[in-house]
This record gives C-alpha cells, structure tokens and sequence, in this order.
C-alpha cells in the first residue's frame, strides 16, 4: 500500500478523533496548548494501537481467507465508512457536547477507544493486504495527532460547524479506499 494511501486511511480514520476534538475545544475557556496535546496525544496513540491489534488478528487468519482479502477489505472499509455517513444523516450527537471542558483522563481513555473502535478492522485489512504495519500504523498516529491538535484549535476558535463536513469527508474516503483495493483485487486497476 502507497504512502499516500496510508495518508489517506489516517486522515479518514481520524474523522471521529478530529470531531471529538472539535467539542473538546468547544468547551475550553481557554485554549491550553498542553491539554490539545493530552488530547491528541490519547487520539493518536489508540489509533496506532488499534490497527496493531487488528493486524495482530488478522495475521491468524490471513491465510485462511487469502483469495478473498479484497472482498473483505472493501466490505470492512465500506462498512466503517458507511457508518460514519449514516452517523452523520442521523444527526448523532456526541455525548460531550453539553459537558464542560474538564481534562478527565477516563473521559479521554473511553473516547479514543471510541473514536479508535474503526482502526481495529482496518489493521485486519492490512494482515489479508500484507501491509508493513510499523509504518502504516505510526503514520496514522501521527495523522490522527497533528489533526486531534488542529481540531482541538479549530473547536476552540471556530465553533463545531467542521463536525459533520469532517465526519462526511472521512467516511467516504474510507469508502473510496475499500473500493479501489476491491477493483485492484478484481484485476479492474
């Protein structure tokens, strides 16, 4: 898998990080650079270790399903970002809009698992795409840190009119992503 395509799953895999951070940043009085960092920092570290354990379970099973990896990295993708789409025309809201900002380390624990449940299935795709998981996955922590930070930032300044374009733009590069390893496992690309 190209980098920029690996660019493109952190980018779209931090679609929910980056709208949590938004309402994080919302709620803070005052723009702490070191508490965007704490935040970022959760975001990006499960969205690392997720995929690893995704991988970690699909590298059992990879060779049992082999000829239909394509199949099931599309139906996984599609699936996740599908769901971010129907999250969005749903008009979902996340739990911590209403809450004031507090820097609660639980709170954090349980919202990067959350916003990280998607990168589990993505690093079992990258066991049946023999993708090098060290570099996929530190490319999508770091992604996933750089834009929890800028999302923290934007909430702060500009309010949560990003959430939904964000969550919309993130699963269907997801969507996008699934489709193109599909035609490529097909023989169309």
């Amino acid at each position: 898998m190209a980098f920029f395509e690996l660019f493109l799953i952190g980018v779209g895999l931090s679609m929910d990080a980056f709208a949590v951070s938004v309402c994080k940043g919302l709620a803070m009085p005052k723009l702490s650079m070191k508490h965007a960092a704490i935040i970022a920092l959760f975001f990006g570290g499960f969205q690392a270790l997720m995929p690893t354990l995704g991988w970690a379970l699909g590298t059992q099973f990879a060779s049992l399903v082999a000829s239909y990896s394509h199949w099931i990295a599309f139906s996984l993708l599609a699936f996740i970002g599908g769901k971010m789409l129907w999250d969005v025309i749903r008009g979902e809201e996340d739990e911590e809009d209403d809450d004031s900002f507090k820097l609660d380390f639980k709170e954090l624990l349980m919202l990067a698992i959350a916003t990280s449940i998607d990168a589990l299935a993505v690093g079992i795709t990258f066991a049946f795409l023999q993708v090098d998981v060290a570099p996929a996955v530190s490319l999508i922590g770091v992604t996933t840190f750089v834009i929890s930070l800028a999302g923290v930032a934007i909430g702060h300044t500009f309010g949560s009119r990003y959430e939904r374009p964000a969550t919309v733009v993130g699963g269907i590069v997801l969507i996008c992503i699934g489709l193109k390893i599909l035609l490529e496992g097909l023989g169309v690309l």
